[in-house]
């Protein structure tokens, strides 16, 4: 299975990817972009995400 994962180095919390995919996207308590674990990710909302960061710092990594 693939993941969403974001390089919170270049990450810049602009909050984009939290608004296209709240379910998958949240900012922590500690005020960095999370990815929230699920069974399944929905890839067109997260290929959006992916699409319309401004840092490119979201990718599609294999699961371990």
């Amino acid at each position: 299975m693939k993941i969403p994962v974001v390089d919170i180095g270049d990450c810049s919390l602009c909050g984009g990817c939290v608004d296209i995919c709240p379910d998958v996207f949240e900012i922590n308590e500690l005020g960095y972009v999370q990815v929230l674990d699920q069974d399944r990710y929905a890839q067109a909302c997260i290929d959006e995400a992916i699409k319309y960061c401004p840092e490119n710092c979201i990718v599609w990594e294999d699961s371990q």
